[in-house]
């Protein structure tokens, strides 16, 4: 079974921000699967590569309205890498399940994920 990610919402342009308000924490992976819920829309993916070699991770997709799917597969993070979702994973089909759902399956508990929700 798949582990939620939970997602964060960010601050707004022009909040009053203190002490530890524009934090935002990882989450560790979970190799048989990770859904983050994208109902909310606006959502950046965050994946950092916590271990001291190269691991992989796979952005599923699903069919959008002329049947065609493109899941990233296996893609590289070298030891200590970032990488940044943002291709447009909540606003155009292809990216969503039918219950919303954004689903990345990571091949080490080491790739630690953070789901921030960017502000209108």
């Amino acid at each position: 079974m798949a582990t939620a990610i939970t997602v964060q919402v960010a601050e707004g342009p022009f909040e009053t921000a203190g002490a530890g308000d524009l934090d935002y924490t990882y989450a560790a992976s979970d190799v048989t699967g990770n859904t983050i819920a994208a109902s909310g829309g606006n959502i950046v993916i965050l994946l950092s590569n916590t271990q001291v070699g190269a691991q992989t991770f796979t952005l599923t997709s699903v069919a959008d309205e002329d049947n065609r799917t493109g899941d990233i597969t296996n893609y590289s993070m070298a030891a200590a890498d970032f990488v940044v979702l943002t291709q447009g994973l909540t606003t155009t089909s292809g990216w969503l399940s039918a219950a919303g759902l954004i689903t990345i399956t990571t091949s080490h508990a080491d790739i630690l994920i953070a789901a921030l929700q960017i502000p209108n």
